[in-house]
């Protein structure tokens, strides 16, 4: 796991901007604190930041260059099959200076070019540079786990792992407004835009080709469904397969030259990963943390079960707000661009405490999204086939909004879940979906800003982001949307970069090919149904795991976000959405802003602390790039 940077100039006039690497660089430090070098030759230049897993030798160190000198490559990630890689590459003769998972990407480069992606198992961003042909090639992992960000004009294209490193460049700060419209509304900012104009995503699966001031962009990957090839294996084959191909991708992610453990919530998902590793790892150490103020938000009772059961050496770490207020600064400043998932800061925590035991962490990351698990799903189950409960929600909607909505409380958050379903019922199957992915309506996200936003440029962008809704027939296309939007550019964003300012390498074995490529094998009704969502991981490791996880209410890894606003946080809610500040700043309507202030002081809050904190994670972000 590393950080990466580098530069083509494709014109003279580029060759300037080459000075500017090494501090794009060094702004990767945290990804990667154990070794920094370089490589230049003519027009290209590379940027190195290692976090060293595999060969912790110096020889394993990146940049690096093969013997024949042909191709040089700077790679982030893990490839988890590369010791069978290997072994196929011995049997034809070819030899190795390091046991690096790197060197394995050069020699197969050589051998296959592009479609040498084909074979790796695993997560990656990375750049290689052929010396003979003087292009370069640039290409992210199936499913975004690691990122890639980049920048180009008519003299120079540069990339980075992270956005800070490209704004070690003279690029131009221009805010894209229709970025700023789609995180008020869904608290990030989807592929392959940024909140920056001139900044872009490589989005996942996808590659670029750069040869000659020519730009090809690839998708060498996209997720082999269709609903026409849909498995016709039994239930209970398919439990058995999905058992056999997870434990099969965590044993494969246990392969580590430093120690590692187990992010342990308590939850599903998190257990069966800590479960299996369990199997193949004596003495698994496992972490999980709880909330000493808030005990509705806490799950440690959970964890300590697993651990238990599955005899992990487990460590729990007991949050107050206090520890949560003292880590934002922390987290607000590794961002690079708004994100307002709030969950970011525990994991942030979790991330920081856990690198103190051990380097690499297994996550449970994935699982709802391929597999049906969140309730927005159930609620899109039972959109697409209403009975007479869901048509009584939608007749007295007028009246179930009169009820308190909340998130801190049990009854204030089934009120709250209630009350969007309501709105859901409503929209067709696109405009239902958004919805259920967004915190607030477009509309609502309108109010707060003095400029309207390009409604065109929004819509077209809204459709690009949809495109996988088409039937109400196939529920497996709208988890072939998340797969698409929720999970790279929420999920697996805060993950990565939550864990890389800690510098801790996470890995997800649910986003294994093999295993996302099963779940988008078998039928919806495998996963989800009026009653049980994520049901094949349910029924699968139901006698693996504690009998008492399956008597629980799914709590999703939340924070008690309208508490810390209303009280440690209010202060700064106050300086930072003042009405003074916000006519002199002149983005945000300043009298919707203090109804919404207002709203979130009441006994009927709704969501609108996630909206309050997307606002003040904004202003945060604006205060340190623009202002």
């Amino acid at each position: 796991m590393c950080g990466i940077a580098g530069i083509v100039a494709k014109k003279n006039e580029g060759k300037e901007w080459m000075k500017y690497l090494h501090a794009a660089t060094n702004a990767l430090k945290l990804r990667g604190p154990d070794a920094q070098n370089y490589f230049s030759e003519n027009q290209v230049a590379f940027g190195h930041c290692r976090l060293s897993i595999i060969d912790l030798s110096e020889a394993a160190n990146q940049p690096m260059t093969d013997e024949q000198k042909h191709y040089t490559i700077i790679y982030n990630g893990e490839i988890f099959n590369f010791k069978l890689l290997k072994k196929d590459l011995e049997q034809r003769g070819i030899s190795f200076n390091t046991n690096s998972d790197t060197e394995i990407l050069l020699k197969l480069y050589d051998l296959y070019g592009k479609e040498m992606l084909q074979m790796l198992n695993g997560f990656f961003a990375l750049a290689i540079y052929d010396h003979q042909q003087k292009n370069v090639f640039i290409a992210r992992d199936r499913f975004g786990v690691k990122p890639m960000f980049y920048y180009e004009d008519e003299n120079v294209f540069v990339f980075a792992s992270e956005m800070k490193a490209l704004l070690q460049f003279p690029i131009k700060k221009e805010m894209d407004t229709t970025s700023l419209f789609q995180y008020l509304q869904l608290n990030y900012i989807p592929a392959p835009h940024t909140i920056f104009k001139s900044i872009k995503k490589i989005l996942p699966g996808n590659s670029i080709f750069i040869s000659n001031e020519k730009i090809i962009t690839e998708q060498w990957y996209q997720i082999p469904y269709s609903s026409e090839t849909i498995s016709t294996c039994s239930y209970d084959q398919a439990q058995k397969k999905l058992f056999d191909l997870l434990n099969d991708a965590v044993q494969l992610r246990l392969i580590s030259d430093v120690p590692l453990g187990s992010f342990l919530s308590g939850g599903i998902d998190s257990s069966i990963i800590s479960g299996l590793a369990s199997l193949h790892t004596n003495q698994l150490k496992t972490f999980s943390i709880g909330y000493s103020d808030d005990p509705f938000f806490d799950e440690t009772d959970y964890a300590k079960l697993v651990a238990k059961h599955f005899k992990t050496e487990h460590t729990i770490f007991n949050l107050s707000r206090s520890d949560m207020y003292e880590s934002l600064d922390a987290v607000l400043n590794y961002l690079d661009e708004p994100f307002a998932d709030s969950s970011a800061l525990p994991v942030y925590i979790l991330s920081k405490q856990t690198r103190k035991h051990v380097k690499v962490a297994l996550s449970g990351d994935g699982a709802d999204e391929i597999f049906g698990g969140y309730l927005k799903h159930l609620g899109e189950f039972r959109s697409r086939n209403p009975k007479i409960g869901e048509r009584a929600i939608s007749f007295f909607s007028p009246a179930i909004n009169l009820f308190p909505a909340s998130r801190k409380s049990f009854i204030g958050n089934t009120a709250r879940r209630i009350q969007k379903f309501a709105e859901g019922l409503k929209l067709n199957d696109r405009d239902r979906y958004w919805r259920w992915c967004s915190i607030t309506n477009s509309d609502d996200a309108n109010q707060m800003l003095i400029h309207s936003a390009d409604e065109n440029e929004f819509l077209k962008r809204r459709a690009e982001l949809t495109k996988y809704i088409h039937s109400k027939n196939d529920f497996n296309e709208v988890l072939l949307n998340d797969v698409h939007l929720v999970l790279p550019n929420d999920m697996l964003h805060k993950v990565d970069s939550m864990s890389m300012a800690n510098s801790l390498e996470v890995r997800t074995p649910f986003l294994d090919y093999r295993v996302v490529e099963f779940a988008f094998s078998i039928p919806a009704a495998f996963k989800i149904d009026r009653t049980y969502r994520k049901k094949i991981v349910h029924d699968a490791f139901k006698n693996f795991l504690p009998k008492e996880l399956y008597h629980r209410r799914k709590k999703g890894f939340e924070i008690p976000l309208q508490s810390l606003l209303t009280h440690e946080l209010r202060s700064l809610v106050d300086e930072n959405l003042s009405n003074g500040f916000l006519k002199q700043q002149n983005i945000f309507n300043a009298v919707s802003v203090q109804k919404l202030i207002e709203q979130m002081r009441s006994n009927n809050p709704g969501d609108t602390a996630a909206r309050v904190w997307a606002l003040l994670v904004f202003q945060h972000w604006w205060k340190k790039w623009m202002n």
